[in-house]
């Protein structure tokens, strides 16, 4: 299927972007070049936060040559493993390569997996003071001194609120905690003033496979990015003697791969561990986008073969032909 997208929007019209969100293997990438290619020219844009580091092209699955070929695609290895990405310099990027997009006559079809990214650009940001290096300091002590189970049961304590954070997510523990200390009030109260200027309409979707399905996609996927070289790329970034701490090092599979480097775990077993820390990431995405970005359709819950898939692709492009006849 191939088609034209409509001119540009007319004045007073604010222009559209697609979002397809989804958990880890869910196939978002897919059906995102299908949807590409249906609607007309589209970019693509990188909605996860690991594939935005340029030195795991493999372990975070980034497009190969054939979907570079198929698209435009942007925000994909952009940074050096070594640098933070938060989701607030990923909205501002996000927000530029949409404009350029819509300059260029192309749909935006932002695509991926994490969700905080996803409710920044559609809702903005939580307009939270800067937080002084002072205490910046004293968070990054205290983690140190503490962990991030007791800092998280600490934090915790003071701010009920943040029980909703996982006591082993040491950035989204150690953020709250700043954002307490700096201000008086839970990074929670600062989202809920959280809002973004009208300018732009979204049409978001959430791809969410059978659970069996998406698993076994875990599964297979991560046996395909061993047999792609994974290891040695996570042999590569091991010889970066990069911060631990830093969000590329949380790539998942880049800690049991690294413990079979440094011979603290077979191979076999690191595949093992690896897959099923994947698996329970795709649990928690689950979890999350359907309780944290309720503007997303959920779509894709019955899809069982290449079939269904056509038929979901078919339905997700009148929604978007529907969107685009309004410009």
């Amino acid at each position: 299927m191939t088609g034209e997208m409509t001119e540009p929007s007319s004045a007073g019209v604010p222009p559209a972007a697609i979002i397809l969100a989804g958990p880890t293997a869910s196939g978002k990438s897919r059906l995102a070049l299908a949807l590409a290619e249906a609607v007309g020219p589209a970019t693509m844009i990188n909605a996860d936060s690991m594939q935005v580091y340029r030195e795991l092209p493999v372990l975070t699955a980034q497009p190969g040559a054939e979907a570079l070929a198929a698209a435009p695609h942007r925000l994909y290895g952009a940074l050096p493993a070594s640098e933070r990405c938060s989701a607030g310099r990923w909205r501002d990027m996000a927000e530029a390569e949409i404009a350029d997009a819509e300059r260029a006559g192309r749909l935006p079809i932002v695509v991926g997996g994490t969700g905080l990214y996803l409710r920044a650009l559609m809702r903005g940001l939580a307009p939270v003071p800067e937080i002084p290096a002072t205490v910046r300091a004293a968070a990054t002590e205290r983690l140190e001194r503490l962990g991030t189970q007791r800092l998280h049961s600490e934090l915790v304590s003071r701010d009920p609120s943040s029980a909703a954070l996982r006591p082993g997510d040491t950035q989204r523990v150690r953020r709250a905690w700043e954002v307490l200390e700096a201000t008086g009030r839970s990074l929670k109260d600062w989202q809920l003033e959280g809002g973004r200027e009208p300018g732009r309409r979204f049409l978001a979707f959430t791809l969410m496979p059978p659970r069996v399905r998406l698993y076994e996609a875990c599964d297979t996927r991560f046996q395909a990015m061993i047999d792609s070289g994974a290891v040695e790329e996570a042999r590569r970034l091991r010889r970066l003697g990069l911060d631990p701490g830093l969000p590329a090092m949380k790539a998942l599979g880049l800690r049991e791969l690294i413990a079979h480097i440094d011979g603290k775990m077979a191979l076999g077993d690191a595949i093992a561990a690896a897959q099923q820390s994947t698996r329970r990431y795709a649990k928690r995405q689950v979890a999350w986008f359907r309780h944290q970005l309720p503007e997303a359709e959920l779509v894709g819950e019955s899809v069982y073969n290449q079939q269904d898939m056509a038929e979901l692709c078919t339905a997700i492009i009148a929604k978007i032909r529907d969107l685009l006849l309004t410009r």
